[in-house]
């Protein structure tokens, strides 16, 4: 259905910015799981462009409790892997998973920008190796640096307005991506 506030013609963040309050808090919670993240962007908007909506969705991400960050990294899913991956880096890859999960009780995250898909595997796995060495409190602290990461990058694929220049760190690779709610 059209109103007058939201045409068909709009640009995704003009409908961002005047939509109901619920509908907006579900497309920012397929960028980022965190109710306080969420409640904090919806609760400034409009946003008069893009830069300004990712500034203050990086300053929200910054502030997360550890509450929060915990709610939002429950809520991440894994790092995919390209379709055509051996099976043996999906064993390496899922065991390697499980470690870190033990040691750390939560998902791996890690914001893949500018990796093409064949760089994914190594890079995901030497960053798994590299971070298992991270005590606790040094790892939430990267992991909430790439949940940042990852926030801004989907906040900008789902709100950049179409047939605009992008920045050069938006992430394309589909390991990254969520789909958002129907409108």
């Amino acid at each position: 259905m059209q109103t007058r506030a939201t045409p068909a013609t709009a640009a995704p963040l003009e409908r961002f910015n005047t939509a109901p309050a619920a509908e907006a808090a579900l497309t920012l919670l397929a960028c980022l799981h965190s109710r306080a993240w969420t409640h904090r962007l919806v609760a400034h908007r409009p946003y008069p462009d893009l830069p300004a909506l990712l500034a203050a969705a990086d300053e929200a991400a910054y502030d997360l409790s550890p509450d929060d960050l915990t709610e939002a990294l429950t809520a991440e899913p894994r790092p995919a892997l390209p379709e055509d991956t051996y099976a043996a880096a999906h064993t390496a890859l899922n065991a390697a998973h499980a470690a870190y999960e033990s040691r750390f009780g939560h998902v791996f995250v890690i914001s893949l920008a500018g990796l093409s898909p064949d760089e994914t595997l190594n890079h995901v796995l030497a960053a798994i190796r590299s971070r298992l060495a991270n005590d606790p409190d040094e790892e939430r602290l990267v992991a909430s640096e790439e949940l940042r990461r990852l926030a801004g990058g989907r906040v900008r694929r789902l709100l950049g307005a179409r047939g605009t220049a992008r920045p050069a760190t938006d992430d394309p690779h589909p390991a990254n991506h969520t789909k958002p709610p129907p409108p």
